[in-house]
């Protein structure tokens, strides 16, 4: 299949990847008919899921089977009224008929929408009112349709509830009955051409409402290098990104580079993560490749691993945050695996990464993906030097980069504020080391300025989470008359810590800090907090903190 894409597949190093990656676009590609049912026509028996769930169910889908299933779909999404151009949410989780759902309305040339279920009445009409949604399939869930249902008095455009159950309340289509019902399906000779939308992505940004990202036909095949390249998959890999699919990982880890491929997707449903299920489902089902944020390491690397059987696992990535070096050489210290990290946006596919030919550097991001034209600008708009910081972006005068996003749905201000003379800001703060590698220091506008030195809030909270009290945390900057502004640490303290919050451990962390990293980046101001506030998507929103601050 890659062969397909790619004018070349295998190369010696990075240098060699670096000169010759080059990928071949065909026209009105459409990765349900050109991906997955081709693999279905020539290895219909070939794996493509595995999912389980935390109830004991599994079910196993070859290609010939999500071909099957994709078509019924497609089927009855048209009996319904739904057509090209019609933009559909999905509420999916990590329910398998998020996999049948996608597909099918690629295979009639509608937009998808994947949102997550933790959306309230409030985030709901906003976003159907603000992309038209025309139809929003969900897990039947009480609260999940409840949150639905009282959003569709101020949705006028919404005309269509679907449901895959087990609830499937009167005012709501069955998915299930209607797929099994369906007429067969008649793939649409090039129901599109390869700039025509296909996903809708809400960004879930920590200033404001979300932004509407809009990606293209075409998208998928950027993913080859998150799947081939960065998670390392072969043919016979079984790989398991942990994200919902109400997410852009979800299609990042759990679909289109990963079946381009031909490595068969593992799938854990659950409703509460816990480190000792995941690591029950990795010994069990050998899983052979992993990719999650920091965070899922972190809580894996307080367990016992001696008690799991995880030689399947060959290979580890890492992507969301940017990571600890302390978890870095704790995991390769327990399991023999370097983390592989990689950056991207939801406006992006990986523009960096750390490469199967590279050796990793804990905390970096590691080097450009040559599939971007990426550099680093200061502020002035020059070119940062080795060790300056700079906003990371994307260069489009040369050439214009398939996976990079069309826009902002409706918003041409908000996208010529981001994207203009041919450069895409990205807003992330960085800075490259004499080896090419970049360093992440945070979004512009957390990056602290105190007593003339620019503070990133990443190197600081690094800092932190090394100390045995610190489980998360949050750095900002407060303003004051003397340095400007100082450096303020919100901490989540670990439970054997809880009863010694006060001045004395304060000094301790601050001490701790001074002795991991530069002194004048220790935290001058440290508050005890039992929660951080965050988006919906879990990303600290440090500007609710800042906001609080300058209230007091």
């Amino acid at each position: 299949m890659l062969e397909k894409y790619l004018q070349q597949t295998e190369f010696k190093d990075f240098d060699d990847f670096k000169a010759n990656y080059k990928l071949l676009v065909p026209d009105n590609f459409n990765f349900a008919y050109d991906v997955v049912d081709e693999w279905a026509t020539k290895e219909p028996n070939k794996r493509a899921l595995l999912w389980t769930n935390d109830q004991g169910e599994c079910r196993e889908f070859t290609f010939g089977e999500i071909k099957k299933y994709s078509d019924q779909a497609a089927s009855y999404f048209q009996s319904l009224g739904i057509k090209k151009g019609d933009i559909v949410m999905a509420i999916l989780k990590r329910r398998f008929e998020f996999w049948f759902t996608i597909l099918a309305l690629h295979k009639i040339g509608a937009v998808i929408i994947p949102a997550t279920h933790l959306l309230t009445k409030k985030d709901l009409v906003y976003r159907n009112n603000a992309a038209d949604i025309k139809a929003i399939i969900a897990v039947g869930e009480e609260i999940i349709i409840n949150h639905i249902n009282d959003s569709i008095y101020e949705s006028p455009s919404v005309e269509l509830l679907i449901s895959v159950g087990p609830i499937v309340p009167e005012n709501w289509c069955n998915f299930h009955k209607g797929i099994e019902n369906a007429q067969p399906f008649t793939p649409i000779v090039n129901v599109n051409k390869n700039d025509d939308p296909l996903i809708i992505s809400f960004t879930s940004g920590t200033t404001g409402n979300p932004k509407m990202v809009l990606l293209d036909c075409v998208y998928p095949l950027a993913h080859i290098i998150t799947a081939k390249y960065w998670h390392n998959l072969r043919e016979d890999s079984l790989h398991l990104t942990i994200a919902d699919t109400g997410w852009l990982k979800a299609v990042w880890g759990k679909l289109y580079g990963q079946w381009i491929v031909g490595a068969c997707v593992f799938v854990y449903d659950h409703e509460k993560f816990t480190p000792a299920a995941m690591l029950e489902m990795i010994q069990k089902y050998r899983i052979t490749s992993l990719c999650a944020p920091p965070t899922i390491f972190r809580f894996l690397i307080r367990e016992d691993l001696s008690n799991y059987d995880l030689s399947s696992l060959e290979y580890c990535t890492i992507a969301g945050e940017a990571l600890n070096p302390a978890v870095y050489e704790q995991f390769l210290k327990l399991t023999g695996i370097k983390l592989k990290e990689g950056y991207g946006q939801s406006e992006t596919t990986l523009s960096l990464f750390t490469s199967p030919w590279t050796n990793p550097k804990p905390g970096s991001m590691g080097l450009i993906n040559p599939h971007y034209d990426v550099d680093l600008l200061t502020a002035e708009g020059r070119v940062a030097e080795v060790g300056e910081q700079g906003q990371i972006v994307i260069r489009t005068d040369k050439h214009y980069p398939v996976g990079l996003f069309k826009g902002y749905y409706r918003n041409a201000a908000l996208t010529n504020e981001a994207w203009h003379d041919n450069i895409y800001y990205t807003g992330d703060v960085a800075w490259r080391d004499e080896d090419g590698y970049f360093w992440f220091v945070g979004r512009a506008d957390d990056v602290i300025k105190s007593s003339g030195y620019r503070i990133g809030p990443f190197e600081v909270e690094s800092a932190l989470m090394t100390h045995p009290a610190v489980v998360e945390c949050a750095v900002t900057g407060v303003p004051d008359e003397i340095r400007g502004q100082l450096v303020k640490a919100t901490i989540i303290l670990s439970k054997e810590y809880k009863d010694r919050a006060g001045d004395e451990l304060v000094k301790e962390i601050q001490e701790h800090v001074k002795t991991v990293t530069a002194p004048y980046k220790y935290p001058r101001m440290i508050e005890f907090v039992d929660a951080l506030p965050k988006t919906i998507s879990g990303k600290i929103r440090r500007t609710e903190i800042r906001e609080k601050d300058s209230k007091n």
